[in-house]
């Protein structure tokens, strides 16, 4: 092989490498140095020229300087070194640019963990925050490894396990939250990271712990960089692939445990470090680790110093962690353009072996039956209004009760049908299994549209709060296509500017909610989802739009079907790739449009539904579109049905019902599917 080529195979050479180092880490490293020294600099000269004479008297600005400022800055880089390097083990041992801290609920976890010991067993906060928040981390990753021990820790059902178990823990922190607001919202606050220090004591403590795990990760290095190939490439070098991939995910959970103990969740800087060390020009495992955890550094030190100096006395209520999404998400947006392209394997051929024992036929008849015996349940089963008693609907009156309920019925099932038509279309076009409307960042748009709505006007109306989210979901579609458009919507990056601006929203939703202001917590309701407001004609109308775009969908199944074979194999079989891939992502973000003023962004029915008709064993597109499509359905009336009857009189959030009552039948299904 002559050297030009030699270069070009081991990621394109030093000059690229050199160029990305240049448009990238200098520009940060600059930035950082000028930030740090605007804020550092001064305390600095001043305690240099007091010299001891300050020190023999009580000087409260030194005293902050060196208790709190500094303590600060050093937590901020190590948490920011810890957070790059556990994300790039992470994408590195699932081989999955999305992966990061908070795929496996790692997060997720430790939330639930303090909201459950704030109420149920406060003394527990005595024995240390830290240690709670590590205890439900820990637990929840031994929960994700328990459903895949039995696969040999295969990326894809890693990565599916991980979404499933946090997006439980998740679902069931936002309910605690939602239903002990006064003893849970600082912990909604705290979910957005802080890194507020009043000692040296934490950053040593945080250091040692990371100290400790620092010779694993080194040791790992050189074996880990052996799954760029496929795992029958590594075992043929001898590699046990599966130990690897665990020790690697559970290094990765560790370093991300302790930092989310120390300050809360700082979970972007996860997700963009080892993206910008690869659009860095780092080819090699040893680089992109070594480029995660610089990067991640100088970020996070970068979004405090700006904290810190934007916001003076009130930095503290300022949120570190979504401001570090504020300015890295603009930042993976300018480079975008510079990640190389990358074919994903066919979607689904790690799951389909064994994916179930029924035929699909016989799984569609499941599915259609257990739809229809919801719908009976959900017009007929209900509360009796003065006693609370169970009762079933007689049909004397149904003239009476079914105006009430046909129409929360309704939309709740367009929801849940356009939210699977879009994961399901998604999955198919990126090829990766964590795809969802939420992942491409509409739900979101329509989340900081609806903040807006709420803390711009004096008296928000619910049409208006839809008005603006149904607004916002079409600002981020514009966005997207724009950015995707350079690149021939090549499906990676779409995703990655989807995430992109998921991250940046969020974060202006974050800053919103740390404030303390009530609506906030209004705020974190809608995005919970109900579906109380709906009458008659908006469940029509919201009928209509679903027949309407499952319509649409039927069009797209060829390309759908072809997709999956990779661009080349597409190509070859007479696929247009670029017209193909604008309509499927404008297809797919109008469906998420359309459904997320109805039940809020956070259903996560888009990222169940396909893999539950998967894992039913319906891999064909057309059948697998309308099976994904009825899923959706059938989670969210189920959802809306329990949420309104299982606490009677209080009512649940569908959204939240959703993922509690969806996530448990995922894991069954995946447990059955690794016996």
């Amino acid at each position: 092989m002559s050297a030009p080529a030699a270069s070009r195979a081991n990621g394109g050479g030093s000059g690229v490498s050199r160029l990305g180092a240049a448009s990238v880490i200098l520009p940060l490293l600059a930035l950082t140095l000028l930030a740090a020294a605007a804020l550092l600099g001064p305390p600095l000269v001043q305690l240099w020229q007091g010299g001891a004479s300050a020190a023999a008297g009580y000087d409260p600005d030194r005293m902050v300087f060196l208790y709190a400022t500094l303590p600060r800055a050093g937590m901020a880089l190590l948490c920011g070194a810890a957070l790059g390097a556990s994300g790039a083990l992470l994408q590195q041992a699932l081989r999955n640019p999305l992966a990061s801290p908070t795929t496996l609920g790692i997060d997720a976890g430790g939330r639930l963990a303090l909201a459950v010991a704030t109420l149920w067993a406060p003394g527990l906060l005595g024995l240390g925050r830290d240690l709670v928040a590590l205890g439900g981390s820990g637990l929840s990753t031994l929960l994700v490894f328990a459903l895949v021990r039995r696969r040999g820790f295969a990326a894809v059902t890693l990565i599916l396990a991980g979404l499933v178990v946090g997006l439980y823990a998740g679902a069931l922190s936002a309910l605690l939250t939602l239903l002990n607001e006064r003893y849970l919202a600082s912990l909604f606050i705290w979910g957005a990271g802080s890194l507020s220090q009043q000692s040296w004591e934490p950053l040593l403590q945080l250091a040692l712990r990371l100290a400790l795990l620092l010779p694993f990760a080194l040791l790992i290095v050189r074996p880990l960089s052996l799954l760029d190939l496929d795992d029958a490439s590594a075992r043929a070098r001898g590699l046990e692939a599966g130990r690897l991939r665990a020790l690697a995910v559970l290094l990765a959970v560790a370093m991300s445990a302790f930092v989310v103990s120390a300050v809360g969740v700082v979970g972007f800087i996860g997700l963009v470090a080892p993206i910008l060390s690869r659009l860095a020009g780092a080819r090699g495992f040893g680089g992109r680790l070594l480029g995660a955890a610089l990067i991640g550094a100088l970020l996070l030190l970068l979004a405090d110093c700006g904290v810190q100096l934007l916001a003076g006395a009130s930095d503290a209520f300022l949120p570190t962690g979504a401001v570090t999404a504020l300015l890295g998400s603009p930042l993976l947006l300018l480079l975008l353009q510079r990640l190389p392209k990358a074919e994903r394997p066919p979607l689904g051929a790690a799951l389909a072996a064994g994916a179930s024992r029924l035929s699909p036929g016989a799984s569609r008849l499941l599915v259609l039956g257990a739809a229809l015996l919801l719908v009976a349940l959900a017009l007929c089963l209900g509360r009796d209004a003065l006693t609370g008693a169970w009762e079933w609907l007689s049909p004397s009156r149904f003239a009476e009760i079914l105006p009430w309920r046909w129409p929360r019925m309704v939309g709740a099932a367009s929801a849940g049908a356009m939210l699977g038509l879009a994961g399901f279309i998604l999955q198919r076009l990126t090829g990766n299994e964590m795809a969802s409307p939420e992942v491409l960042g509409v739900s979101a748009g329509a989340a900081f549209a609806a903040a807006l709505s709420l803390f711009l006007t004096a008296t928000p109306h619910a049409s208006l709060v839809g008005l603006m989210a149904t607004g916002g979901s079409l600002a981020v579609i514009g966005a997207i296509l724009a950015l995707g458009r350079r690149s021939g919507f090549q499906p990676e990056r779409v995703l990655l500017a989807g995430i992109a601006l998921n991250a940046l929203l969020d974060a202006v939703v974050g800053v919103l909610s740390a404030t303390g202001d009530p609506r906030a917590l209004m705020l974190f309701a809608w995005m919970a989802g109900s579906t109380s407001g709906i009458d008659a004609s908006a469940a029509l109308a919201a009928a209509g739009g679903a027949v309407l775009f499952t319509a649409l969908a039927l069009l797209a199944v060829r390309p759908l079907a072809l997709l999956p074979l990779g661009a080349a194999s597409a190509s070859a079989l007479g696929l247009r790739l670029n017209r193909a891939r604008l309509f499927l992502f404008v297809l797919a973000a109008a469906l998420t449009a359309a459904a997320t003023p109805i039940v809020g962004p956070l259903t996560f029915a888009g990222l169940m539904a396909p893999h539950a008709a998967r894992l039913l064993g319906v891999h064909r597109a057309a059948p697998a579109l309308l099976v994904s499509a009825l899923s959706g359905a059938l989670l969210l009336v189920a959802a809306d049905w329990l949420g309104r009857t299982l606490a009677y009189p209080w009512q649940m959030p569908t959204g939240i019902v959703a993922a509690l009552i969806g996530a448990p039948a995922l894991m069954l299904l995946l447990n059955r599917r690794s016996a």
